[in-house]
């Protein structure tokens, strides 16, 4: 099938209108400055630890007392090291899982660190060490509480805001701010207050992102890494419903494993299609969290399941090189360290990440398209053999290409098609068999408006 070059976004679109108000609607739509400054650092981790630590459960049971905590030392250094390596730019702490327990002194709860064997405020620790190594730090507060009696009542909100108001004075500068959705079927029917969650947050940490049960960051919907083919940032505004994110979301303990089999609520969030059917639109970008071994808090039962570097970087392809950022979870052993395997492969994770950008042939800043830019060409200074192709658009300008072609040229000028990829977004890896080539072509068959690129680069 012949390339047809000329068939492009300039004068075909693909059939699809360039310009007009409908277009105009979509591209109105860009992210908040906290929400950019966050897809500039798109890969970063979980670390789930505390009573379930010590326990060796995912889910407490609610019946815990502070003595349960038996973990009497960490090792925050080693943490936020082993963490650092594999190129991650920040951390999110697990300060209160479902099961209650609080990783600091709280003045609102005896459900804490403060009475158990452990002396210190483990969240100041991490958020310390943090500063100290130059990673951002985030918080998780879970909203279902087994432990905290005012649960279910109107009083709870009083408990959650008060807690969460210690989280963010006390502890220096929060990027992300983690509600989970979870919620055990049995647990008290309770329809938290979100609306004053937020205005917590916002108040007091005005730079941090409310992900998943929050208007900022989007739950991808599964646990397992799995991305949809278009990962659109611009959607409707309903999915921001946190009360729909939680229905989405884990019920049981034992339902962990089927979390990483869902394909996640609807394949298609953001075509046009589903856009114009929607009013209210919202810049509600995709984030994908995936645990390093099987279970979310460390077990000595799933030492052996602990993800390769290999394994690892293709998760990190298939997240942060699909315009989603990527929340890859390593938890502490009950000895309070990173253990040998996780250091390993995030040692390994980190140089792959790095390798990947090593060895550029071109890297090219080429900004808002012109009416001339139907294609553009690239032509190395001799044959090369490419590995990976990263594409990446101006998101301030809001999220705009919908297809794209790129073709690589070989020693006798002919064009042969490398990928045929539909949106772009913050970030597009693509990775290559060492394809012999001399040049390059990109094709942009599809937009909205025109296409504003701020990076193409071509690797080794």
């Amino acid at each position: 099938m012949a390339a047809n070059f000329d068939k492009n976004w300039t004068n075909y679109n693909n059939g699809c209108e360039l310009n007009g108000p409908e277009v105009e609607r979509y591209i109105s739509v860009v992210p908040s400055p906290r929400q950019y400054l966050l897809s500039q650092t798109p890969f970063y981790c979980f670390i789930h630890f505390g009573m379930n630590t010590a326990t060796g459960r995912e889910w407490g049971s609610g019946t815990e007392t502070p003595e349960d905590f038996t973990i009497k030392s960490i090792k925050p250094t080693q943490w936020i090291r082993s963490i650092k390596a594999s190129g991650a730019a920040g951390v999110i702490l697990t300060c209160k899982h479902h099961d209650g327990f609080c990783l600091w002194p709280t003045k609102y709860s005896n459900f804490s660190v403060k009475y158990s064997g452990f002396t210190g405020d483990i969240v100041r620790m991490v958020s310390d060490e943090c500063r100290e190594q130059g990673l951002f730090f985030g918080i998780y507060l879970s909203p279902w509480d087994m432990h905290e009696k005012s649960y279910g009542t109107p009083a709870y909100n009083d408990y959650f805001c008060n807690q969460l108001t210690e989280l963010l004075t006390n502890y220096g500068g929060i990027k992300e701010v983690w509600f989970d959705g979870a919620k055990g079927a049995n647990a008290r029917d309770f329809t938290y207050d979100w609306k004053r969650y937020y205005e917590v947050v916002r108040e007091l940490q005005p730079n941090a992102n409310i992900a998943i049960c929050g208007p900022d960051i989007r739950w991808v919907g599964n646990e397992g890494g799995k991305t949809r083919k278009s990962e659109f940032s611009v959607v409707p505004s309903y999915l921001a419903d946190s009360e729909k994110v939680s229905k989405n979301s884990q019920h049981t303990e034992k339902s962990s494993s089927k979390m990483k089999r869902l394909t996640s609520l609807d394949e298609d969030l953001g075509s046009r299609a589903v856009l114009k059917a929607n009013d209210e639109l919202c810049w509600y970008p995709a984030e994908v969290d995936v645990s390093i071994r099987k279970g979310w808090f460390w077990s000595k039962k799933s030492n052996f399941t602990v993800k390769s570097a290999k394994k690892l970087f293709d998760l990190y392809v298939n997240s942060v090189g699909k315009n989603c950022t990527f929340l890859l979870n390593v938890p502490p052993t009950n000895k309070g360290v990173i253990h040998r395997r996780e250091v390993k492969s995030l040692k390994g994770l980190g140089k792959k990440i790095k390798q990947m950008t090593a060895f550029p042939v071109i890297v090219e800043h080429l900004g808002e398209f012109t009416q001339k830019d139907g294609y553009i060409d690239f032509d190395f200074d001799s044959e090369k053999l490419l590995k990976y192709i990263i594409l990446k658009e101006d998101i301030r300008k809001s999220q705009r290409v919908e297809a794209f072609d790129i073709y690589l040229k070989n020693e006798l000028g002919k064009y042969k098609k490398a990928v045929s990829g539909t949106v772009i977004g913050s970030c597009r890896i693509i990775k290559l068999k060492k394809a012999k080539c001399i040049g390059a072509r990109l094709v942009v068959r599809q937009s909205r408006s025109n296409p504003v690129i701020s990076e193409i680069g071509f690797y080794e």
